[in-house]
């Protein structure tokens, strides 16, 4: 065991170095040479082919014959699991007070995917982004919701009766709104639900909210002490961020129970 931490060791070590991540993420888009590459980073011809050398003989790169390298399934399957440092690193003091909650490990194995996003902090700019997506939306409205905030009814009501399908997962303890249920009423809820426009499901607990149309989504993990939080968000229209927001969807939709509406409390 000793060994392969060891050998482990020396991989990261092999990693750390920004050119050197430079420059396997540059062969994972194409095949090229140090004295190409060298120009196109704006970096020595000496100093790149160090680089290029070194990753080499640690087995993440290889010439090929017509002198021009490339990844090894090595180097890329690396190049899969930087994203997911690169998250982490890039939100560390949002995770000193937030966790991933009740996430399964598979999700929390690809949070690279949530690399490529824009952090949004501040109840007022978190809502304005959540109408943005309702407003965007022309397929559909994919939601899992630890609270109700009023605001946001009649704007997703608006656009469900533009056609738009919305489907969402209530916990069980939703802090809902007073004049949630007269709202819902006034704005022909019921009738829409009739139309086969809306679905909705119910969880024990729901700690990690997400919202998302058919091109852009958002994720907001909970505190240390397992409580919800929107008051900031991780917003994206990358197609990777999307895939792991409605995967994640998906997999709550799929373990959830029947909606019941006597179990939410104004």
């Amino acid at each position: 065991m000793t060994d392969l931490f060891d050998d482990t060791a020396n991989y990261v070590l092999d990693l750390a170095s920004p050119q050197r991540l430079q420059i396997i993420f540059k062969l994972l888009e194409k095949s090229t040479t140090p004295t190409k590459l060298a120009k196109e980073i704006g970096a020595t011809k000496q100093e790149v082919h160090r680089n290029f050398t070194r990753l080499e003989d640690s087995g993440l790169i290889e010439k090929k014959v017509d002198g021009n390298y490339t990844l090894t399934t090595f180097g890329r399957t690396i190049c899969t699991q930087v994203p997911s440092v690169v998250f982490i690193s890039q939100n560390r003091k949002y995770f000193e007070k937030h966790h991933f909650g009740e996430v399964p490990h598979k999700f929390q194995m690809r949070c690279g995917q949530l690399a490529n996003s824009t952090y949004v902090k501040g109840v007022s700019k978190v809502l304005e982004q959540w109408k943005n997506i309702y407003k965007n939306s022309d397929e559909y409205i994919y939601e899992v919701l630890s609270e109700v905030p009023l605001d946001l009814i009649e704007p997703v009501v608006k656009r469900i009766k533009k056609g738009v399908k919305f489907s969402y997962i209530f916990s069980e303890s939703a802090v809902v709104p007073k004049g949630r249920k007269a709202l819902l009423k006034k704005l022909g809820f019921d009738k829409l639900m009739e139309k086969g426009l809306i679905e909705r499901k119910m969880e024990k607990n729901v700690q990690t909210v997400i919202v998302l149309n058919e091109k852009e989504a958002c994720v907001m993990f909970p505190t240390l002490d397992g409580e919800s939080d929107i008051s900031a968000m991780f917003y994206s229209d990358d197609a990777m961020f999307h895939e792991w927001c409605l995967d994640y969807f998906r997999y709550c939709w799929y373990g959830s129970d029947v909606f019941k509406e006597s179990k939410l409390k104004e």
